[in-house]
């Protein structure tokens, strides 16, 4: 039986080539997300997305599962009003930082992903299964309307099948979670860390201020009225143009050259 001390990491991190993995570390309770395990995912996203050398971060789970939600057992433990504040305040403050750091941030999903797991997948910005995946907002089995991972569900997959999920508490499979826009891709389980990294790698090449003023960008004008949205586009563009790679990589294009090294600025 696995025990969980004070000296266990909940989130762990390796870095490789401009890429950091955050582990969620608590697999004998399929990576259940208790207090401490939002604090130290707040606590890694935001040094990570301070971290200039890193441009792609993956997010992942240990063991049998990605993610299954809440930690239902210390939920009940303390139920009060304040306390379930705290926690539900706190998952949103780590939802809010995957999008607001400025590295894409891909979820590797295998096993489950449920109710604030699911969350956590819907938030990601990119979102690569294995095959045998499975996804649900099942808090209503339990009598929990999935209101918190209703917000990030409902901006991935369309009203009427979000709402599906939301009330029935269904598990949708792998190919369902990509036809309802949930996942980007599904692989076969012994290619998922070569699907992933690959396309890490990919966006890793990529100029890494470019990718961080538009995935500001693009959060904000989801948001946005059509002509606010606009108006956001052509300043951020604006922006863009003037960095030192933006013009680099103009001038390697018209010159028919390679694109150059980008510096990140």
């Amino acid at each position: 039986m696995t025990i969980e001390t004070q000296d266990m990491a909940l989130v762990t991190r390796s870095d490789k080539d401009g890429i950091a993995t955050l582990t969620l570390n608590r697999p004998n309770k399929f990576n259940a997300l208790s207090m401490a395990v939002l604090d130290s995912l707040l606590e890694a996203l935001t040094r990570v997305g301070e971290d200039k050398s890193i441009r792609v971060v993956i997010l992942a789970g240990e063991g049998k599962a990605f993610c299954a939600g809440h930690d239902l057992k210390e939920m009940r433990e303390d139920s009060s009003e304040k306390a379930m504040g705290a926690l539900f305040a706190k998952c949103s403050d780590v939802m809010l930082k995957i999008n607001a750091i400025p590295q894409p941030v891909i979820a590797r999903i295998h096993g489950i992903a449920t109710a604030a797991g699911c969350q956590l997948v819907a938030t990601c910005d990119l979102a690569i299964a294995v095959e045998e995946a499975r996804f649900a907002t099942s808090g209503i089995n339990v009598g929990l309307f999935c209101s918190t991972p209703m917000v990030a569900l409902t901006r991935n997959v369309t009203p009427k099948k979000a709402f599906e999920m939301l009330v029935t508490g269904d598990f949708v499979d792998a190919q369902t979670a990509l036809q309802f826009g949930l996942i980007n891709k599904i692989v076969p389980a012994d290619q998922l860390d070569e699907a992933v990294m690959e396309m890490a790698t990919k966006i890793a090449a990529r100029p890494a201020v470019s990718i961080a003023l538009g995935k500001e960008l693009f959060y904000k004008q989801l948001e946005a009225a059509r002509d606010v949205a606009y108006d956001m586009a052509a300043k951020t563009m604006t922006c863009n143009m003037l960095t030192e790679d933006a013009k680099a990589g103009i001038d390697a294009f018209i010159a028919k050259q390679p694109m150059p090294e980008w510096k990140g600025k």
